[in-house]
């Protein structure tokens, strides 16, 4: 897999993201409840000013898809909403051998997603390479993934 670029920090991540998702008008996060939730609430937070809708779907249940909506408290779940959209950000929880989520049952999501759109773009959002370690990449046709490390330190002072 090719670097393209590389930089550090929330920051620089939220701005990749931005970018790519400059040309969508509608994008549906897909990651695991809980853990992936206040990733994709702080991906939505940096498009928070733009017009374009955005949702949640919790591991593969579409029909259950819940709108990503502004409050004054950040990115909040709301109502329940169409899943359908032009741009698909999987999150990297999802790939978690635990979650049971295979990417060939994606493969069918995907395409309920796409259904009508004629931009498809799938971006993908992880931590320590898990969609390469899992071998996501190979069985999904990714646009780009936003890779990132987490180091941490607990210090006494």
């Amino acid at each position: 897999m090719e670097i393209l670029e590389k930089s550090e920090g929330i920051g620089a991540l939220l701005k990749k993201f931005a970018s790519l998702a400059r040309e969508s008008e509608k994008i549906i996060f897909i990651g695991t409840p809980g853990f992936c939730t206040p990733f994709a609430e702080i991906a939505a937070y940096s498009l928070r000013k733009s017009s374009r809708q955005m949702g949640f779907v919790a591991n593969t249940d579409i029909e259950k898809a819940k709108q990503l909506i502004p409050t004054d408290m950040g990115m909040q779940l709301g109502d329940t909403i169409d899943y359908h959209a032009d741009m698909v950000v999987l999150l990297g929880g999802l790939a978690m051998p635990k979650t049971g989520v295979e990417p060939e049952e994606l493969k069918t999501i995907l395409e309920s997603i796409y259904e009508g759109s004629q931009k498809k773009l799938l971006i993908g959002i992880c931590f320590q390479s898990i969609f390469e370690k899992q071998g996501w990449t190979d069985a999904l046709d990714f646009d780009c993934i936003i890779d990132s490390d987490m180091s941490v330190s607990l210090k006494k002072t």
